[in-house]
């Protein structure tokens, strides 16, 4: 099936349900959508095979099972080579503490968002691993007072 899939309404009412309610069944999804259940579920097949959706997941409470600080960092690399990159990605896609890390424009290198359990924790963290990484020049660390807005769903 073709990549570029234009989407119409009924798509996009398809992927705002389904960001909404991960688990809701194909019949109240189609009800929701206002097409029969055999339509819907085509259309989100075919949403699925053209990576539109990408999977489905369950969302954790960080908090419950361990993990309540939220901490963004700043990476400075010293260079900026392919080496450099590789062995830092690399570094942070193996550690569990990282939840996203983004190579950006402007003033630093990375953005790393991680969950924690506490801020000793996350020196830990910073001290055995993050600085140890080959190429790491300088490091900035911002924890989260209070989470504003936090979301997975796109506007569609």
């Amino acid at each position: 099936m073709a990549n570029n899939l234009r989407l119409d309404d009924t798509d996009r009412r398809l992927l705002r349900t389904l960001q909404a309610d991960g688990r809701i069944s194909n019949a109240e999804l189609a009800e929701r959508c206002n097409l029969s259940p055999s339509a819907c579920s085509d259309r989100v097949r075919r949403l699925r095979e053209t990576g539109y959706i990408k999977g489905f997941t369950a969302l954790v409470d960080p908090e419950k099972v361990g993990r309540g600080v939220l901490i963004f960092v700043e990476v400075v690399l010293d260079r900026t080579t392919p080496e450099v990159f590789d062995t830092f990605a690399a570094a942070a896609r193996r550690s569990p503490d990282v939840l996203e890390c983004h190579m950006v424009a402007g003033g630093f290198d990375y953005l790393i968002k991680a969950r924690v359990a506490d801020l000793p924790a996350w020196r830990t963290f910073l001290e055995e691993v993050l600085v140890r990484i080959p190429g790491v020049r300088e490091t900035r660390t911002y924890a989260v007072l209070e989470e504003v807005k936090s979301t997975t769903q796109l506007p569609v």
